[in-house]
């Protein structure tokens, strides 16, 4: 074609795939007003099936971009699990049952099932009302970074170039886009076309352990079919999992001949199908019936693979995300949640970058970050893996697992997605975490309640820190009451506003990059938050008190559930979330560092 025919464009950022990854990022970016746009191959969006559980760490980041309503209101909520072994009469029996939610500071102690399409939905229609949409039928066909060092470090050059081609365009017509892109994110799945371009290597092994999946409405007189129900029978394992509109979801432990093809050692889906899938979980439910009553939605066959990606970045320009970059069981509830965990660290780290408020270096922390985790989400993942996949301890399998074992597994924060701990890095500094030892430094910050000053009125601090892009500052101010301590409140305050202190540093006009959130003991029948220095009542929904609601029943107990002392602390919350720093409050320089570390003027 000739080059006349070609059209050349200019953006911040392309994303190539519009999985959860993809639509996590361009959403996020999308907020921020970011130039983006996002691509994908598929030419209509996903109807059914693929991944479904929601975690409660990613129910609060959807909750911070305003997004948690209504997939609570749409989805299935799982919040009990149940365990089933072998009986002493070849069926299996009902083992234990627990709460499905282990982790004591979950904001939403359960899990939420709704299956990806109507998850994609819920960003499609939150990006479409920011102007952006997906751009499908488009693939990509080549990528090039710029070899100049120095456009490569300049944030404001277009470093990438990528031809685009639609597929979806009449013989004869431009089909090509050539797209000059300052970052390019790839979230197109595991066997992803941005990580080969880079002969970006996947690390790990494929494991000898085969699953089936189907989704259907079932006649049933299984007593928790709208819990989770982990079953492990003589005819393998199976899991049970509620999902909307009185649809299940049934995993199913299959036997390689089943759906090896000898020939090539893989999954062939010619050799099975939703009927066979089913047979096998119908034993495995044995004495209880499973029938559909009008068919099945949708299945699949795979086997699991336990991979992470050498690297997520190339020279903090082109990152990948979600599948692309780790891939293991859906058994764990970590896939989707994972790749939208991936997107919500990156997209503030390329927007403060884009707006000039950040140096280059804090894109490398996504890398040193994200990947660590997915490390750490392997390892667990083979345990549980292994031990879903063994055979149960019955006197015919004498060296099985008991069912001891799968519930202690199954008993961690992991899954819930709260137990993510970033390392120390720019982004993440460790010092002084004896001043605030509830608000765990590289951890997310938990749920706690707190009274208004102004009107009184409860208000949980997670719905303080929105995904907005800009740090929050929590300050607890201590007994204000008290003398000294008012002295020593005030005399930050001046601290605070010198020319040299962070906040003056790095001021944005008419778009502040720091939110003050002000946070005293006290009662409130006798707190005046006017009497606060200026600083810390930028306006009057801004200061609260540690204390109960008017009812006496709620609230209260902040300072010592997040571990902070009479006399006060900083703490830095970073725009996903995240404990950043914490410093005491007659030492500002402490955050004139840490902020000097990656902030830009």
């Amino acid at each position: 074609m000739p080059a006349s025919f070609v059209r050349h464009s200019e953006v911040d950022v392309l994303i190539i795939g519009a999985g959860p990854a993809g639509l996590m990022c361009a959403n996020a970016l999308a907020n921020a007003r970011v130039n983006v746009r996002i691509v994908d191959q598929r030419a209509a969006k996903l109807a059914a099936g693929q991944g479904d559980g929601i975690s409660p760490r990613t129910l609060e980041i959807l909750q911070s971009y305003g997004l948690a309503e209504r997939l609570i209101r749409e989805s299935a909520h799982i919040n009990l699990a149940a365990f089933y072994n072998p009986s002493s009469t070849g069926g299996i029996e009902f083992t234990n049952r627990t709460q499905n939610i282990t982790a004591p500071s979950a904001r939403y102690p359960f899990e939420a099932a709704l299956h990806q399409g109507a998850i994609e939905a819920i960003f499609l229609d939150s990006m479409k009302a920011l102007g952006v949409e997906v751009e499908r039928s488009t693939i990509p066909t080549s990528i090039e970074l710029s070899k100049n060092e120095n456009e490569l470090t300049d944030p404001t050059s277009h470093a990438v170039r990528v031809a685009l081609q639609r597929l979806d365009i009449s013989e004869g017509e431009p089909r090509e886009e050539i797209v000059h892109a300052k970052f390019v994110v790839g979230g197109d799945g595991a066997h992803s076309w941005v990580r080969k371009q880079f002969d970006i290597s996947m690390d790990g092994e494929q494991t000898d352990f085969i699953w089936g999946v189907v989704d259907l409405v079932p006649d049933t007189d299984f007593p928790d079919v709208r819990n989770k129900a982990v079953v492990r029978s003589n005819y393998g394992s199976a899991f049970v999992l509620p999902r909307e509109d009185d649809r299940v979801r049934v995993y199913i432990q299959l036997e390689d001949t089943d759906v090896i093809n000898p020939a090539t050692g893989r999954v062939d889906k010619e050799k099975t199908g939703p009927e066979q899938i089913l047979q096998v979980a119908q034993k495995a439910l044995h004495p209880y019936k499973l029938i559909p009553t009008n068919g099945i939605f949708w299945w699949t066959v795979y086997i699991i693979g336990q991979r992470v990606a050498s690297k997520f970045s190339i020279k903090n320009r082109v990152f990948i995300a979600g599948d692309a970059c780790h891939t293991h069981s859906p058994k764990a509830g970590q896939g989707m949640n994972a790749s939208m965990n991936d997107s919500h660290n990156l997209a503030w780290k390329i927007a403060l970058v884009l707006r000039g408020w950040a140096d280059m270096s804090l894109l490398s922390t996504y890398e040193s970050e994200r990947r660590k985790f997915a490390l750490d989400l392997i390892e667990f993942d083979k345990m549980w893996s292994t031990l879903c996949s063994s055979k149960s301890l019955t006197e015919q399998n004498g060296n099985g697992d008991s069912g001891e074992h799968v519930l202690k597994a199954f008993q961690t924060d992991f899954t819930s997605g709260i137990g993510v701990h970033y390392d120390p890095s720019i982004a993440v500094n460790d010092r002084n975490q004896e001043l605030a030892s509830g608000l765990v430094i590289g951890k997310r910050v938990p749920p706690c309640k707190f009274v208004r000053a102004a009107d009184g009125r409860l208000v949980e601090l997670q719905d303080l820190l929105p995904s907005d892009f800009r740090f929050k500052l929590l300050i607890f101010i201590g007994e204000f009451g008290d003398q000294l301590q008012q002295a020593r409140v005030e005399s930050m305050a001046t601290d605070m506003q010198a020319p040299e202190c962070f906040l003056n540093r790095y001021a944005t006009p008419g778009n502040s990059r720091f939110d003050i959130i002000t946070i005293s003991k006290g009662r409130k029948e006798v707190f005046e938050f006017l009497r606060l220095p200026t600083l810390l009542r930028s306006h009057w929904s801004k200061v609260f008190i540690d204390d109960t609601d008017v009812t006496g029943s709620f609230g209260g107990e902040g300072y010592s559930y997040y571990g902070v002392g009479p006399e006060g602390a900083f703490v830095v919350v970073r725009p996903d979330g995240y404990v950043g720093a914490i410093a005491p409050l007659d030492h500002v320089e402490v955050l004139d560092a840490y902020f000097a570390s990656f902030m830009k003027n």
